[in-house]
């Protein structure tokens, strides 16, 4: 059988997949910063590591997931300085910085439930981990690669490379050049070098969200965050360190230099990163007009929108598309992704109806039903290829549709292979690609709401002594399989 395989951003290769501690696995995603609703690429970075946590579950590893809650330290330029965001739009909204994270991680949360994501095992926030932060700046300091400057503490690049290390070995970077490439920036007077980036920032009279710290009181940087919290619940080295291309540089370069910093080696040993969206061919942003909310994919209210499209779509639409390649949004390609989504979905509904009736095993054909099956672990070992799975259940779908056009038999595999073929379709198109029945959904949906109104007319033709009345209800139910139960509690019902 195949092994699992992932390409590491930081050796820029394909590598085996051996964990520091098997069957644990560590496994670390940057998550929102919440100052406003996640947007649509922070959704696929998201939608991405769900389908990495449930294949490495799938495949029998212990995963603790940790994906982090920013909502303090995340400042407004990549260099750690400027103004803080959530501040910035508490002062725009009229409400307090934590009213604004809680706002906005209300609405993550949601965008997570209907796009069918597993909730991490760990979801730490910035501010829940101040004293672990101001403990490793000390750290940092007392190991000579960060210094303090009027209340505020900053990482020392140049120091740090002097002790043998490389400022830039995951985004490929030279700090000459982006020292003589960096702009004037809050801050810099206070810097020994443009490059260096802020570790604590001394707070100004003004500014709501600061806490005491042997330098004064201030807030922490954006990227010290992640450095504390993946090292306090995954260890000093942990497996798989996750986010979008985006925060390859600086946030991730930023993370490894203050981990080797502050515990002598490198924090990670896989390094994965998504890559970017489009739309219609154009990079979304919000100056093209072209940025489009998770929500508004549901409800269809964007102009650049023809309707409205599930969020099981969605998510099939990003897993047709490999989650390190750019992915172009397009109308057809979204119509698309809801047909083929529904071809899937279909074929899922008939394995529930087949039946075995094997009259004679053709040998081809049952290799060939089992080669699909085997290809479906092949593929996702490929470094996650999604795309290939989805091809893969595809072929899958169309077998299972002949058998449901034969009279629903299936006669020409063994019983082993049909077996093989029912658990191994389910397994990848539900748990794997994690994609719901949002037919099947809604249609739970619909019943519970007609049972409440079924239940409260017999409840009133109780309470009026209408017994014929409450009689037939209960009599027709039963007769469509469903059973009414009066408890001192209510009324409550039970299909089956």
């Amino acid at each position: 059988m195949s092994e699992l395989h992932i390409y590491n951003t930081l050796t820029r290769q394909k590598e085996p997949f051996k964990p520091i501690h098997p069957p644990f696995v560590g496994l670390y995603c940057c998550g929102p910063t919440v100052y406003s609703d996640v947007h649509l690429g922070n959704t696929r970075t998201f939608i991405s590591f769900d389908l990495v946590y449930r294949y490495l579950k799938f495949l029998g590893y212990n995963v603790r997931y940790v994906r982090n809650i920013t909502d303090a330290g995340h400042l407004t330029n990549d260099a750690g300085e400027g103004k803080n965001r959530m501040e910035d739009q508490a002062k725009l909204e009229k409400l307090e910085p934590m009213e604004i994270v809680q706002k906005y991680t209300v609405g993550f949360h949601d965008v997570c439930r209907i796009f069918n994501l597993l909730p991490p095992t760990i979801e730490p926030t910035a501010t829940g981990h101040i004293v672990e932060q101001i403990e490793m700046t000390q750290q940092l300091i007392d190991n000579g690669v960060a210094y303090e400057s009027n209340g505020s503490v900053y990482f020392d690049v140049k120091a740090y490379n002097a002790k043998g290390n490389n400022y830039g070995v995951l985004s490929g970077r030279n700090i000459d050049e982006l020292i003589a490439g960096y702009r004037d920036l809050d801050g810099q007077d206070e810097k020994r070098n443009s490059i260096d980036f802020a570790l604590w920032k001394k707070a100004s009279p003004e500014h709501i969200m600061q806490w005491n710290s042997p330098w004064g009181s201030g807030f922490p940087g954006w990227h010290l965050e992640c450095s504390v919290m993946s090292t306090k619940y995954l260890g000093k080295q942990f497996d798989i360190h996750a986010g979008g291309m985006d925060l390859k540089f600086p946030h991730h370069e930023c993370e490894i230099a203050q981990n080797v910093g502050a515990c002598g080696h490198a924090p990670v040993r896989y390094w994965m990163h998504t890559n970017m969206l489009n739309f219609n061919g154009q990079k979304m942003s919000k100056s093209l007009g072209n940025s489009i909310l998770p929500m508004q994919f549901i409800t269809g209210e964007h102009p650049l929108l023809d309707k409205a499209y599930s969020a099981m779509s969605v998510r099939f639409l990003f897993m047709q598309s490999h989650y390190s390649s750019e992915l172009d949004i397009t109308i057809k390609g979204l119509q698309d992704a809801e047909k083929g989504l529904k071809k899937l979905m279909n074929a899922a509904k008939f394995l529930k109806v087949l039946q075995f009736d094997a009259v004679a095993v053709d040998d081809k054909h049952d290799k060939l039903i089992r080669d699909l099956c085997d290809e479906c672990k092949i593929v996702m070992d490929d470094d996650f290829n999604a795309p290939k799975l989805v091809a893969v259940l595809h072929e899958m779908a169309t077998q299972i549709n002949i058998y449901n056009n034969s009279n629903k038999k299936v006669n020409n595999i063994s019983q082993s292979t049909y077996d093989l073929l029912h658990t191994t379709y389910v397994a990848y198109l539900f748990d794997i690609l994690g994609l719901n029945d949002e037919e099947q959904m809604g249609s739970n949906e619909a019943l519970e709401k007609v049972m409440e109104l079924i239940i409260d007319i017999r409840k009133q033709a109780r309470d009026n002594k209408d017994w014929p009345t409450s009689d037939k209800i209960r009599d027709t139910l039963k007769a469509a399989n469903i059973t009414i139960k009066d408890g001192k509690d209510g009324t409550t019902y039970e299909i089956g």
